[in-house]
């Protein structure tokens, strides 16, 4: 499983869903606000989103930590 993971600076839940995504072995990509991406591109990915992290799982958006949390206790 690919995990993207656009998160921002000292954002707890973005910190929590990186490390629940390699405790659970997922290829995993963190990508730092300001740093990998911009204000333009999280509004063209994510149009609806209105809080970080967004996670990116094998190419579909699926929300946030606690939408990472439900798939990787379903596998």
């Amino acid at each position: 499983m690919i995990v993207t993971i656009y998160g921002k600076t000292d954002c707890l839940y973005c910190t929590k869903a990186k490390q629940l995504a390699e405790m659970n072995n997922c290829e995993v990509e963190y990508l730092l606000f300001g740093k990998d991406f911009t204000a333009k591109t999280m509004l063209e990915k994510f149009p609806n989103a209105r809080t970080f992290p967004q996670i990116v799982v094998d190419g579909e958006s699926i929300g946030g930590y606690l939408e990472l949390e439900s798939i990787l206790n379903e596998t």
